[in-house]
């Protein structure tokens, strides 16, 4: 674990209205694609370690922590792996628990960590959020002998976070069901630097079948959450996948989209909106999806032949990869176990919220998901801002105009949005 302080503090010096005893401490981590997540630090030329965040959260004022998290492909010497799940939860905990066992000696407010990432990184972050203190996570905790002290948070930032892993799947074919070819990319990493080649295709009738199986899934999944909106009405989906959900989405992207025109931007090829005198009335819905596309096969997560990310996340010791859904494993294009329910439901931040007696939850929410983010459906960051919204918290949920999957875009909104909270009397 790194930790970087302003160096001012030591010469007494006040930055941003903190001292060394009352600055929030950022936790950011460098975790994407459930790969290990090395500790960094400022001057990090590695692509995807954001070390230019740290620097400016830094300049902010604020301490700085990289913790370093196990992913899943690490392996020991003897070839066992030791960074599936749930590795890189235990080891943010055990990194939260160890700077708040000495507080005493800690610079910054033990009391106000505030962690950041995205994509599985975005997805650590809300489940830390979530899982405060929760029982499931402590043998594992002993194990590795974390620091007796608690490991709850103050606020989460977290962009796209890939998670709800059990219920992607259904709901990326709610979004995406009727839409057969799909388009991505090929990332190289090559002398340090990322090279992009596109790939494209098209759904085979088995994928067409299970993409209308897997929508009728989260239809059936979503109403059972019984979700209100900002009205007080429940969020529900008709047999066809329409409903009040769905205007909702709509309103999400609506909104994207004013703010864009409002800051005096052009839009790209917007045939999917109605705009009227400056103002955006309506959304073409399956327009808007042709115009982003739709990004992966199906299932979208929990892939047939274990090839995914996800899949070898929730591998053990000596198997590498294991399916995660019904059926993901009823197709499974090969012989393979499935992951225990348990871990998995553990995984997921919003089993924590549903069941809020369990955890000590962060009262403070920012969730960011690009509106042209096609790696998981809009209806995963819209359920959990809805279940925080619905919960009472404070929540600060928005969908960036024609950003894809990525973060740290913002970072000056970011952390004015932290200070809010840290210098809120």
């Amino acid at each position: 674990m790194n930790v970087f302080v302003p160096l001012g503090y030591y010469k007494n010096e006040i930055i941003n209205d903190y001292g060394l005893n009352t600055a929030p401490i950022f936790m950011p981590n460098t975790v994407g694609g459930y790969f290990p997540g090395p500790r960094t630090f400022p001057g990090n030329k590695k692509i995807l370690y954001n070390s230019s965040t740290m620097v400016k959260a830094l300049s902010r004022g604020y301490v700085v922590v990289s913790a370093g998290l196990r992913g899943r492909t690490l392996t020991n010497e003897k070839g066992e792996f030791i960074g599936k799940a749930p590795a890189f939860i235990i080891d943010m905990k055990a990194a939260i628990r160890y700077i708040k066992f000495n507080k005493d000696n800690f610079p910054g407010d033990v009391n106000k960590i505030i962690t950041n990432g995205t994509s599985a990184g975005g997805a650590i972050s809300a489940l830390i959020g979530a899982s405060g203190n929760n029982v499931f996570f402590e043998k594992e905790l002993d194990e590795i002998g974390a620091a007796d002290s608690s490991d709850n948070i103050f606020a989460v930032s977290a962009y796209c976070p890939i998670h709800n892993l059990e219920n992607a799947d259904a709901a990326y074919e709610w979004q995406f069901n009727g839409i057969n070819d799909w388009h991505t990319q090929k990332i190289d990493i090559k002398n340090g630097k990322a090279e992009f080649s596109p790939l494209n295709g098209q759904l085979n009738e088995l994928e067409k079948q299970l993409s209308s199986k897997l929508k009728n899934q989260f239809i059936e999944y979503l109403n059972s959450l019984r979700l209100r909106n900002p009205d007080g009405d429940y969020l529900t989906l008709n047999k066809i996948g329409e409903g009040n959900f769905l205007d909702l989405t709509k309103k999400f992207l609506i909104k994207s989209a004013q703010t864009e025109i409002e800051k005096g931007n052009e839009l790209n090829n917007p045939n999917f909106l109605d705009i009227r005198n400056g103002k955006v009335v309506s959304l073409k819905w399956k327009a808007y999806l042709r115009y982003i596309t739709r990004m992966k096969k199906v299932p979208a997560f929990d892939d047939l032949g274990l090839n995914n990310p996800e899949n070898d996340l929730f591998g053990d010791i000596k198997i590498k990869a294991k399916h995660f859904t019904e059926i993901g494993q009823k197709y499974s294009e090969k012989t393979a176990k499935k992951a225990d329910p348990e871990l998995v439901t553990a995984i997921n931040p919003l089993n924590y919220l549903n069941n809020q007696s369990n955890s000590l939850i962060a009262k403070h929410w920012r969730i960011r998901h690009g509106a042209a983010d096609r790696d998981t459906s809009f209806a995963v960051p819209i359920i959990l801002a809805t279940t925080l919204q619905n919960m009472n918290l404070d929540i600060d949920f928005f969908m960036p105009w024609a950003k894809p999957h990525s973060g740290d875009y913002d970072l000056i909104d970011l952390f004015d949005w932290i200070d809010s909270l840290v210098k809120e009397k």
